[in-house]
């Protein structure tokens, strides 16, 4: 079944009915859509066994109804006698780091993957801002633990865009989220839409404008743009020839052995720590900034004593928090294995202001492999644009075989 590259009108369908838009979105190139190796696992999957599990992780431009939708719904159409499940793994504002630490609580968990879309490029740059370093650890960490779960699982990992990634790719330069994902994906064969640089050239050639497209968040008009890329791309990586399934070819070696290859999300509840500090659902109701209700309900290590402490033991050469950093957020210090020296890590975020953020960050990376202690204290300094000294761990952050 073939599919138009240019769209006459955008369609979505919600909840049983289409809704229609009059505006035509324009013709799409190939330059921007970069098939490595094949993706014809995935159509093997759905056509022999009629069943296919397709999962999507990223930021909020994946949790919210946009793009994510518009692609379950080709599928269900392209084919008509295969039972879905789709998976929703976005998580507003959370970076590759949160999302290869994730992974396997959010999508593994819920049995093998025969096609992932994986977006993080945005949230990698304007949310986290990682240099190139730490976008190949988390692109990595996602890519090497759904092929090690899966190993014939199909996978498009797709650029999305904001003005000042678009503004470097028009000087001929790369934003550092998309160049280590790039990289990432040349070194594991993974296929690519560069929804960024193509929105970058249609622009510039006056085919249409980033207020139509719909910003940050795109809207029907965006996320059909977007969609029609991922069709494209499908079709080519389904046009193979071969009719058996077989697993993609792995390389011999991680690409950057400190990536999030093994990366878990832990119970903060198995760290030791003094009265200062509570394991329970903060009152959120008496705690000023705005509150996600995702997270409603969890019970969060918290304190906001300075100088209150808490010891944690874990393996792997490196240890991160999954924290909520809200307008109150205070500093960490941390010192590992007792005679090293304490560093601080701060918690606020400039978007804790008035929200309670959901951030990674790492307390320490690069260590030794092994068995390592992590002294952590709330420092009695804070953040200049911080109301108090807050700690609210949602998770401990792991990486070990």
């Amino acid at each position: 079944m073939r599919f138009p590259e240019k769209l006459l009108t955008i369609c979505v369908l919600i909840s049983s009915v289409v809704v229609c838009s009059a505006q035509d979105i324009p013709e799409i190139s190939s330059d921007n859509i970069h098939l490595r190796g094949s993706l014809i696992n995935s159509k093997l999957v759905f056509e022999q066994s009629a069943k296919g599990h397709v999962a999507f992780i990223g930021g909020s431009i994946t949790q919210m109804n946009g793009y994510r939708p518009m692609v379950s719904d080709f599928l269900q159409q392209r084919f008509p006698q295969t039972e879905f499940q789709f998976t929703n793994a976005g998580i507003s504002s959370t970076c590759s780091m949160t999302g290869a630490h994730r992974l396997t609580r959010d999508v593994l968990s819920q049995g093998n993957v025969d096609l992932i879309f994986i977006e993080f490029a945005v949230n990698d740059n304007q949310d986290a801002g990682h240099d190139e370093a730490h976008a190949v650890r988390g692109m990595e960490g996602i890519i090497a633990q759904v092929r090690r779960h899966n190993p014939n699982a199909d996978i498009i990992v797709t650029h999305f865009a904001n003005k000042t990634m678009m503004q470097l790719i028009g000087q001929d330069d790369m934003p550092s989220s998309i160049a280590g994902h790039n990289r990432v994906c040349e070194y594991y064969q993974i296929s690519t839409n560069d929804l960024c640089s193509e929105l970058t050239e249609l622009i510039d050639n006056k085919k249409t404008t980033w207020e139509l497209y719909g910003g940050v968040h795109p809207g029907t008009y965006g996320n059909a743009i977007c969609t029609a890329m991922i069709r494209k791309l499908l079709e080519q990586g389904w046009a193979s020839k071969r009719t058996k399934i077989e697993p993609h070819i792995a390389p011999p070696k991680l690409m950057d052995q400190d990536s999030y290859a093994w990366g878990r999300l832990r119970d903060p509840g198995t760290a030791k720590y003094d009265q200062h500090w509570e394991l329970s659902v903060p009152d959120w109701k008496n705690i000023k900034g705005s509150f996600r209700q995702q997270f409603a309900g969890l019970k969060l290590l918290h304190g906001e004593t300075p100088h209150s402490q808490l010891t944690y033991t874990f393996q792997g050469a490196s240890l991160g928090i999954l924290v909520l950093a809200g307008p109150d957020a205070g500093i960490l210090d941390v010192k590992i294995d007792g005679d090293g020296k304490w560093h601080s890590i701060n918690l606020f975020h400039r978007h804790s202001q008035g929200l309670h953020y959901p951030r990674t960050v790492m307390l320490v990376e690069q260590l030794e492999s092994g068995q390592h202690t992590a002294t952590i204290r709330i420092s009695q300094r804070t953040d200049a644009r911080s109301s108090g000294t807050a700690v609210r761990i949602l998770n401990f952050a792991t990486n070990f075989k």
